[in-house]
């Protein structure tokens, strides 16, 4: 899974979860999976939240590596 920052910048743009999803054409319910780091959100899904927040990718989402289980 990846760490965001999805709600810090969701509620600085002073949007509730739904209003987002509804924004960026996705699952509310999905949206608020991705807030909570229980989801990964797909590459369309990333791009389209940004542009909604008016922030890049890489502002809200951090890429983690993996746990090293090889």
């Amino acid at each position: 899974m990846s760490s965001n920052k999805l709600r810090e910048f969701r509620e600085k743009a002073g949007l509730s979860q739904v209003e987002l999803a509804r924004r960026a054409n996705i699952a509310s319910t999905n949206l608020s999976s991705i807030e909570r780091g229980h989801l990964d959100a797909w590459p369309k899904a990333r791009k389209d939240i940004a542009n909604v927040l008016g922030v890049s990718e890489s502002d809200i989402f951090t890429q983690e590596t993996s746990n090293g289980n090889n």
